[in-house]
């Protein structure tokens, strides 16, 4: 029975842990606090065992979806869910890093029952996303997750903590909108809701005409371009990037923890889920598209990067030039630049979410975030510099990290794809290399001159627990990258088999067609 409804009691562990906090917690007095906190922390780790009998119980081999639960709702909506091995990454990765971000806010003192409540809501929604095996829970899960997100920038942020939430929330919510449209379609097209069936319904892909305009492609470049309007944002990918910055600037450090190592990855997953295996032929057309767009956002947002004053605007640039490897990796269609992508994913999420908790420690002490703010903090905090450094050196891509193996498959990927692309997105790493390095050398390196930091105190013991799982996996992973990359394989492998057949059908069909059917 327990394991029959395992991936719902993974997903719903927070959610019922907030319902108490809600319900039951009263007052806002230091032992109130306490307590949220507490049990806060009790339901993350809570959910992180149980996810960890999924994984126990996860089959590698199999590429199809496991521990799957099936019920009917109320107006006979479906509520679906299961896990694959492209999805049970995801699920361990937000079930790994909420106790650490839970513990990165315990000095937080402003309406502490109300941030814990947020947090763990967002848990089960951004759960309830990677799991979901119904076009309707995915979208329920997708939407409702932008809403505690919503509130923890908008609420604990900074001074310009309000325009960063709206504007989060408006560019999110407008792409949404037209992935519901084609949810529509696509429910009145297959006549089901069931992501399972969908993957296997061929939507048309014959050219039709759309306001006098001939829609190569059809319905699956229609439907493939709503669908990317809501990841490409979600992602973000340039141009519609511009509110992650803000968002990340104005966020507490947990919300920019989770932000940058969960939220954003949920754009890559949809990619994953909806955009190559369920309009492959559209997929097949915009692939240059797809490609010249990511190549662009990792030269152009890592110069940006470089120019930047502010530690935290600076790792948000990082992130969406990093998040360029892996819309490029995906859409590359082969099994190095697929599996590169999702390495590139899970990695992004401890190396980032490290990275914003670097820049956490040292604003809780010095309340600035300019780098000119800073300087020589190596001769006050060695545990942070060498921290900071393991880091900054992962972000770079330094071979025996995870960053370098997500990196290196990706290019591998865009190599067999495009070569021009990739000749340009590899110059990425180079800047990548020169915006870290600059910031690294600017703030921890060099004599400590500032009379305001030479009282400045090194990592206290939690900021050491919470660092020293990431510094494990970030390792783990750059040396063992099997661990992933095992897993995510026969998923892979089976969702590019469909694509290159669906793919290869609809050029023969068009062969075909071209000869006059002879």
């Amino acid at each position: 029975m327990f394991l029959d409804n395992l991936i719902s009691i993974v997903i719903f562990i927070p959610a019922v842990a907030a319902a108490i906090l809600g319900l039951f917690l009263r007052g806002d007095d230091e032992a109130a606090q306490q307590n949220a906190k507490w049990l806060a922390l009790a339901a993350t780790t809570a959910a992180f065992l149980a996810s960890l009998f999924l994984f126990a119980g996860f089959d590698s081999a199999d590429p199809n979806f496991q521990f799957v639960e099936e019920t009917t709702w109320i107006l006979g909506l479906s509520y679906k869910m299961g896990v694959d091995g492209i999805s049970i990454l995801f699920v361990m990765l937000t079930t790994f890093l909420m106790p650490l971000v839970i513990l990165s806010c315990w000095d937080v003192t402003h309406r502490v029952k109300e941030y814990m409540i947020a947090f763990l809501v967002l848990e089960s929604l951004m759960l309830g996303v990677f799991c979901a095996l119904d076009l309707v829970l995915f979208y329920l899960f997708f939407e409702a997750g932008l809403i505690p997100m919503f509130l923890i920038i908008g609420i604990w942020g900074g001074k310009e903590r309000i325009y960063a939430a709206f504007k989060f929330f408006l560019y999110t919510f407008i792409g949404s909108v037209l992935m519901l449209v084609a949810m529509i379609a696509m429910y009145v097209d297959a006549g089901t809701t069931d992501i399972t069936e969908l993957l296997v319904h061929e939507f048309s892909s014959g050219t039709m005409s759309v306001f006098g305009w001939q829609v190569v492609g059809g319905l699956q470049t229609l439907l493939w371009l709503a669908f990317f309007a809501s990841f490409a944002v979600k992602m973000p990918m340039w141009p519609v990037h511009t509110w992650l910055p803000d968002a990340h600037v104005q966020a507490p450090t947990a919300g920019s923890v989770v932000l940058a190592a969960i939220l954003l990855k949920m754009g890559g997953y949809g990619f994953l889920r909806f955009s190559l295996p369920m309009f492959p032929v559209a997929s097949d057309l915009l692939v240059d598209f797809v490609l010249w767009l990511s190549a662009i956002a990792i030269v152009y947002t890592s110069l940006v990067a470089l120019m930047q004053e502010d530690m935290k605007k600076l790792i948000a640039y990082s992130s969406v030039a990093h998040m360029g490897f892996v819309t490029a990796g995906i859409f590359a269609a082969n099994q190095q630049g697929l599996d590169g992508a999702i390495f590139q994913m899970i990695s992004h999420g401890f190396i980032s979410g490290a990275l914003f908790l670097c820049v956490g420690v040292i604003y809780d002490r010095m309340h600035t975030r300019e780098i000119d703010a800073y300087g020589g903090l190596v001769n006050r905090m060695p545990a942070y510099a060498a921290v900071f450094m393991l880091f900054t050196m992962a972000n770079v891509g330094l071979p025996g990290t995870s960053g370098f193996v997500g990196e290196f498959l990706t290019l591998v990927g865009m190599f067999q794809a495009n070569t021009w692309v990739t000749a340009v997105a590899a110059t990425g790493v180079i800047l990548s290399a020169a915006y870290a390095l600059w910031l690294y050398r600017r703030v921890v390196m060099g004599d400590l001159i500032k009379e305001s930091l030479k009282s400045i105190t090194d990592l206290t013991a939690r900021e050491k627990w919470i660092f020293a799982p990431l510094v494990v996996m970030t390792i783990l992973l750059g040396v063992y990258p099997s661990l992933v990359i095992d897993i995510t394989g026969p998923s892979v492998e089976a969702l590019l088999g469909d694509y290159t057949t669906a793919v290869a059908d609809h050029q023969a069909t068009g062969v075909v067609a071209e000869n006059g059917g002879h």
